[in-house]
């Protein structure tokens, strides 16, 4: 029995990922999501193109023509996650839904597990 993925994907998140694979300068095979030590809170999730892949270890997500690779230190703490894509008038960013977080920074770039 397979297990479920680490990160489900939202439809806004599935259509922006598609079209920044679309239009990147060199040919990528889909997004990198990683979790660093960073803010005041603590860790802050990475999001970069991914050239290669996968690499040893990484999770490969795969929904609806999207594709994201979930660093091998990341999984732990993404496992139940939702990746959404979010637009208003003052930014554009991908928003992690996680139910493993325990804090959040006032300014919202980093969280605590």
């Amino acid at each position: 029995m397979a297990l479920p993925p680490s990160l489900h994907l939202t439809p806004a998140a599935v259509t922006r990922v598609k079209a920044l694979m679309a239009r990147a300068d060199q040919p990528v095979r889909g997004l990198r999501v990683g979790v660093a030590q960073k803010g005041c809170s603590g860790l802050s999730y990475r999001v970069d193109y991914a050239e290669d892949g996968p690499r040893p270890l990484e999770e490969v997500v795969s929904q609806d023509g999207a594709t994201v690779f979930i660093e091998p230190g990341a999984v732990l703490y993404l496992i139940g996650s939702e990746m959404d894509y979010q637009e208003d008038a003052l930014q554009a960013s991908f928003v992690f839904k996680n139910p493993n977080e325990k804090a959040r920074c006032g300014c919202g770039e980093s969280f605590a597990v």
